[in-house]
């Protein structure tokens, strides 16, 4: 008699849990809050771009939906190690050494993306985003190759044709209350009143961020003014369900995924949006220019590191400013090389043929600082190093309290453009303590019986910060984890 799995939540984690269960022989229904447009919690908001470890672009080909791109003849995807990853997760870490839940990420991460390869789910290179043409050849950086076609959304529709060719069912509109219990064993949920059993049940419902009050308690009153990046449903139910029955917590409960998004945005993206276009309220190439705070200051390198590296720290110190908020600024040198989202048609922005003039047009700051900010940077930049965004060029300033590291051009040539920025909420850190089967623990390190978890839901994956594209693999290893755990 094959196992009966229950699934919270409908993401890219609870997808592949419900997929490797299935591969098992269990019998899996997915319960969803949501409503079927508004399914698969945070994983259509996202560019859909997986990282992994890989030692040569051979490793990739079988990956992709069109092997047979033209440019790929002509594409340097070199190499990402396991040791690279591993020390991008620990430049994250605070001086944490690396958790055995970073360590499964690592390991697990190619054989993850290439399963999920096997259940037809393919990829593609990110050439837009990810990669400079060098010589006549794509040069890609930073380690992040590959996102699902049509991004998150793409992601999450062949995540869901694969569970549901294998027999898995979903359920939408179905918010799951509270966890049933038979002595200290999970047997099944609530859906409201309804009882429903089930051998195991797997939490794959995301983390706290779109609730305002955990988000105040755990991680600080100033994010109570942070946008809310994704979907409005992820607001904690699973942690507090297992929270309730005795599961520790476990991670940095402060930490988050906090990206500069446009400071106009609706929260969550506007729910009027497709998906895939609330992700264009993100502003991450500040690398590019330079942010000033209300009092015409610099606040951070804004060139010390690939974006990847850099940007899911940005949007915490962005909403730490007086106000809230910042600008990025931007010359004409740049304009072709700043990513769609600066073109989006709802993308906020003030533009002019001078800098002073651009300064008169910028709400909220201190105008003589701001003009006597950017008279230093420019004279602070090195100009015997050329300027080269496809690695880290050394194009640096000199003298400057605040170095901008890489990248650094005088803001000098106009038009000039200035984007207003907040700091905007993806995903929360803290989560729950599980053991190699994907179990959640309780407060004595014991599995509690019948119950897993997933996704968001783990904790001690990442601290302060994260390298992109890995949220979407740890939902992937992990609820790889918890499926293969709960069909045993």
């Amino acid at each position: 008699m094959s196992n009966k799995v229950i699934i919270v939540g409908s993401g890219n984690a609870a997808l592949s849990a419900g997929i490797a269960s299935l591969e098992k022989g269990s019998k899996v229904t997915i319960y969803e809050k949501a409503d079927k447009k508004m399914s698969g919690g945070n994983t259509k908001y996202t560019a859909g771009a997986m990282r992994f470890s890989y030692e040569s672009g051979d490793q990739l080909i079988g990956l992709l939906q069109n092997p047979n791109d033209e440019r790929i003849k002509d594409t340097d995807f070199g190499s990402y190690t396991k040791e690279k990853f591993k020390s991008d997760l620990l430049s994250f870490n605070d001086g944490r050494p690396l958790s055995w839940e970073q360590d499964i990420l690592v390991s697990k991460s190619l054989e993850t993306i290439q399963w999920l390869s096997s259940h037809n789910v393919k990829f593609e290179p990110i050439y837009s985003r990810q990669s400079f043409v060098k010589d006549g050849k794509h040069i890609f950086w930073g380690g992040l190759t590959l996102a699902a076609e049509n991004e998150g959304v793409g992601l999450f529709n062949q995540e869901l044709a694969a569970f549901l060719s294998l027999g898995g069912k979903i359920f939408y509109e179905s918010p799951v209350t509270n966890l049933l219990l038979n002595g200290n064993k999970v047997t099944g949920i609530y859906v409201g009143d309804n009882k429903i059993e089930a051998d195991a049940v797997i939490l794959a419902s995301g983390g706290f961020e779109a609730n305002d009050n955990l988000r105040k308690s755990f991680i600080g009153d100033d994010w109570s003014k942070a946008k809310v990046r994704g979907t409005p449903h992820n607001t904690g139910d699973g942690l507090r369900m297992a929270l309730e029955i005795g599961a520790i917590k476990h991670g940095l409960y402060e930490g988050c995924h906090a990206t500069p998004m446009d400071l106009h945005m609706k929260n969550y993206g506007g729910l009027d949006l497709e998906p895939k276009e609330r992700k264009n309220y993100r502003k991450i190439c500040y690398f590019l220019g330079i942010m000033i705070n209300a009092k015409g200051h610099r606040f951070l390198d804004e060139g010390k590191n690939f974006r990847n590296y850099t940007y899911a720290q940005y949007g915490r110190k962005v909403l730490e400013q007086p106000g809230h908020f910042a600008w990025q600024i931007f010359d004409s040198k740049v304009f072709d090389l700043l990513y769609e989202e600066y073109r989006f048609h709802d993308a906020h922005f003030v533009e002019s043929k001078s800098i002073d003039e651009l300064i008169e047009k910028m709400d909220g700051i201190d105008k003589i600082e701001t003009r006597k900010t950017i008279e230093e940077y420019n004279k602070a930049v090195d100009l015997t190093t050329s300027f080269d965004p496809t690695t880290l060029d050394g194009k640096s300033t000199k003298g400057l309290e605040i170095k901008k590291s890489n990248w650094a051009q005088r803001i000098d040539k106009g038009p000039f453009k200035a984007f207003p920025v907040t700091g905007g909420i993806t995903f929360t850190y803290g989560g729950l303590k599980i053991n190699s089967k994907g179990s959640v623990l309780n407060k004595n390190n014991k599995p509690i019986s019948g119950l897993f978890a997933c996704g968001e839901l783990v904790g001690s994956v990442f601290f302060n910060g994260y390298p992109g594209g890995s949220g979407l693999t740890s939902g992937a290893v992990f609820g790889r984890i918890a499926g293969y755990g709960a069909s045993e």
